[in-house]
């Protein structure tokens, strides 16, 4: 079985995120810039002495694939890097692959990661 990890995170914890799973073995990864508003719900800015509201916050997401075995490694490795400890810190989801296949080799399952 294998899992893929979407992980929505604060930009500044990317370098840490990506020692911690270097660290157990877990080398492939994708990050995307995105932004999103949750419980965090944005925050004012103060511009030319014009008061916005930023709605949408600035995110990272990272995107992992990991065999079983590594499941629960790769989640405590995200979620020790990334935690603050304050409001905005993110989520880690994490879904079941069916299928994984390897482009170049043709490879199937757990040795196409």
């Amino acid at each position: 079985m294998l899992y893929k990890f979407e992980a929505y995170l604060r930009p500044a914890s990317l370098v840490k995120v990506q020692a911690a799973l270097s660290v157990i073995g877990i080398a492939a990864l994708s990050v995307l810039e995105v932004r999103g508003c949750g419980r965090q719900r944005g925050h004012r800015e103060v511009y030319r002495g014009a008061e916005y509201t930023i709605d949408f916050v600035p995110k990272i997401k990272v995107e992992v694939a990991v065999k079983a075995a590594d499941k629960q490694a790769a989640i405590d490795a995200i979620v020790q890097a990334s935690k603050t400890g304050q409001t905005g810190d993110g989520k880690v989801l994490v879904s079941a692959i069916e299928e994984a296949v390897r482009v170049r080799t043709g490879e199937t399952g757990d040795s196409a990661l």
